[in-house]
């Protein structure tokens, strides 16, 4: 008889520990779920207002891709932009666009985010005097054009100190430059672009990935320590974007556009701080997460497959890469 306690004991106490983790596994994916749905369904219907964070917004890398995109976004928003970028010629062009076709205020402050710590004086002098509600920081560069070892990148010693320039240090020098004028009117928006490549470790484009990682936690860590203050600090993770950075991918049901990810993404503003910015790419997140975990794509037979396929496309990128050049130009 006390065999058979024991064993029903034990048979009761196997059935609630898997009745608990049943009921929480299901609990968790249908907050998930539900999440999911407020941040890429119910944001189509009702959106949040952008103006009332303020009368201008700065976007970092405007002159293109996904950057112009959300300052077109923004300014049929409502909003008077100031476009920040490389090119003095690109900036005029976006900026009278802008103007000309949502009859928007712009401000244009040329410089290089890859130069470093000396440009953000300049940067902050010309911001003097504007009510900032929204800052964008998407600039954003890849070391190489074509998935690469880390030794094997060209000019090493110049281009990856240019790539922590841009991806890493614009977004921090940024975020002081603006975000104590936003705590002093207790409202404020910062939008962060990360990418789905940081999402785990990726081989070939470690130094890429990582600087993105960076984003996503300051990101994150930031919002923690302001939103009390009324401030909101969004994350945003793409997956593939067509964009000159992606060489202008022809756009599928998988790939979005630079305008139609910035429409979608600027939709889950006041629904969640992190997101993959639109409904395809979190679906896509999600099932690389199940099938290509961050374990797999660290091996070493994972590595070699893709060095195989990386000398297989090399060939197409840079003729993607020559005629996205040509197109610049």
């Amino acid at each position: 008889m006390g065999d058979i306690s024991e064993c029903s004991c034990s048979s009761i106490m196997l059935c609630c520990i898997g009745f608990v983790t049943v009921v929480y596994f299901l609990l968790r994916w249908s907050w998930q779920c539900w999440h999911g749905f407020k941040a890429y369904m119910i944001s189509e219907i009702w959106q949040t207002d952008l103006r009332t964070y303020g009368q201008w917004a700065v976007v970092t890398g405007a002159t293109s891709g996904i950057g112009r995109a959300y300052a077109e976004e923004l300014a049929k928003r409502g909003l008077n932009i100031v476009l920040i970028s490389r090119s003095e010629e690109k900036l005029r062009s976006a900026a009278k666009e802008i103007e000309s076709q949502y009859n928007r205020q712009t401000h244009v402050i040329q410089t290089d985010f890859t130069e470093g710590h000396s440009i953000y004086p300049v940067i902050a002098q010309q911001l003097v005097g504007l009510e900032i509600g929204i800052l964008v920081n998407n600039v954003g560069m890849n070391y190489i054009g074509v998935l690469a070892n880390f030794l094997d990148v060209p000019d090493p010693d110049q281009r990856i100190t240019q790539v922590i320039n841009c991806n890493m240090l614009s977004v921090t020098q940024m975020c002081r430059l603006i975000l104590p004028g936003m705590v002093e009117r207790g409202k404020g928006l910062i939008i962060n672009i990360s990418s789905e490549a940081a999402s785990q470790p990726q081989p070939m484009v470690s130094v890429y990935s990582a600087t993105k990682i960076f984003v996503t936690y300051f990101s994150r860590s930031l919002h923690a320590e302001y939103r009390s203050r009324g401030i909101t600090v969004q994350c945003v993770a793409p997956f593939m974007v067509s964009t000159n950075m992606t060489h202008n991918v022809p756009v599928n049901p998988l790939i979005k556009s630079a305008a139609s990810f910035a429409r979608d993404a600027l939709n889950t503003v006041g629904y969640t701080t992190y997101t993959s910015g639109c409904l395809t790419h979190a679906l896509q997140h999600i099932a690389l997460s199940i099938f290509f975990p961050g374990w797999l794509r660290l091996t070493s037979f994972c590595v070699k497959l893709v060095a195989t396929f990386a000398r297989i496309i090399e060939p197409k990128l840079k003729e993607r890469m020559a005629q996205t050049i040509n197109k610049q130009d």
